[in-house]
């Protein structure tokens, strides 16, 4: 069965300076994790005039936990989890865990 970890980036203050920053130097920096089957951004859009409850949305997939444990331990992984800190300051939640198609 597939894993994820799915990233929520809460909003940031300087909006434009995290869209560089994710677009030019972390996704770049988290598409190299070793053992990536899929990875997808999101960017909610407000609905019934109300804010999104989050910036962005990262799901990325691997075959299965252990690709995932292995890939997070990689110096690839390291380098990734150390760059959030550069550019999202407002916090994140990541959640982790198999998943698998309902349709």
């Amino acid at each position: 069965m597939a894993f994820q970890l799915i990233v929520l980036y809460h909003h940031p203050e300087d909006v434009a300076a995290f869209d560089k920053h994710y677009d030019e130097i972390h996704a770049p920096l988290a598409a190299k994790l070793p053992g990536l089957r899929a990875y997808t951004v999101q960017r909610p859009v407000a609905g019934g005039g109300q804010r999104p409850a989050y910036h962005l949305v990262a799901v990325l997939t691997w075959d299965d936990e252990q690709s995932f444990l292995a890939a997070m331990a990689s110096d690839e992984g390291q380098a990734a989890v150390a760059d959030v800190g550069e550019f999202a300051g407002s916090g994140v939640t990541m959640t982790t865990g198999p998943s698998g198609s309902v349709l």
